[in-house]
């Protein structure tokens, strides 16, 4: 039981860290989520496709999965945090 005390105790402090992170990104995937499928996204991706954009510029967001991909993330992990909170009432 003592085993099982200090593993729990680990994973809230873990877990508690995580959602103190999860709740600080918020804003960022607000703003993605409205950046994605934008007339700003597309001039974006319209400057990057005719070389207006520096070389060495990370393009994730100009990719046609990156953005998608992480808000089907955060819609995934929104759900579970919902049916786990739902089935631990």
């Amino acid at each position: 039981m003592e085993r099982r005390l200090d593993r729990a105790a680990a994973a809230v402090k873990r877990l508690e860290a995580a959602l103190d992170k999860w709740e600080a990104a918020q804003e960022a995937i607000a703003a993605l989520d409205e950046y994605y499928g934008s007339d700003v996204w597309r001039q974006d991706f319209a400057d990057d496709e005719a070389g207006l954009l520096p070389q060495d510029l990370k393009r994730g967001v100009l990719s046609e999965d990156g953005i998608w991909n992480l808000l089907t993330d955060v819609n995934e992990l929104n759900h579970r945090l919902k049916e786990m909170a739902k089935n631990k009432k």
